[in-house]
């Protein structure tokens, strides 16, 4: 916890930031898996398309925080897609686990280095990058 009233409002101000993005990407996490057969490839590739987006725009803590940390975050679903791959194991379908687990990196990579350069291209010349 801060020492002083400017940087406990400070730290407020980003937690805040975080739920905001937090709470849609919890909502549309859900919807995915309402509604999607495997919801964890689609989000797992969906946020990281959208992390290197912002990661190639110009340096923004505060939408690190809200879309970053808050939004990719809850859509993104690291757990899951282990369970998953466990699940596969128990039953001795070792091929289907790691082509789940190979299709996600492969797909989750190529997205990621998708979004960056998108997100650099329209980046105005001679900004810095995001501290994403």
């Amino acid at each position: 916890m801060a020492d002083n009233p400017t940087a406990l409002k400070f730290e407020v101000q980003e937690l805040l930031l975080v739920a905001l993005g937090a709470v849609p990407g919890a909502l549309l996490r859900w919807q995915m898996t309402l509604h999607l057969l495997d919801n964890n490839l689609v989000a797992n590739t969906l946020g990281s398309a959208l992390l290197g987006f912002l990661a190639g725009l110009p340096a923004s803590p505060q939408r690190q925080l809200l879309l970053g940390i808050g939004f990719c975050g809850s859509v993104t679903t690291f757990s899951s897609w282990m369970l998953d791959a466990v699940r596969l194991l128990g039953v001795g379908d070792i091929k289907s686990a790691a082509g789940l687990i190979g299709l996600t990196l492969g797909l989750g990579l190529g997205a990621a280095a998708l979004g960056l350069q998108l997100g650099r291209k329209i980046r105005p010349p001679g900004l810095t990058r995001s501290g994403l």
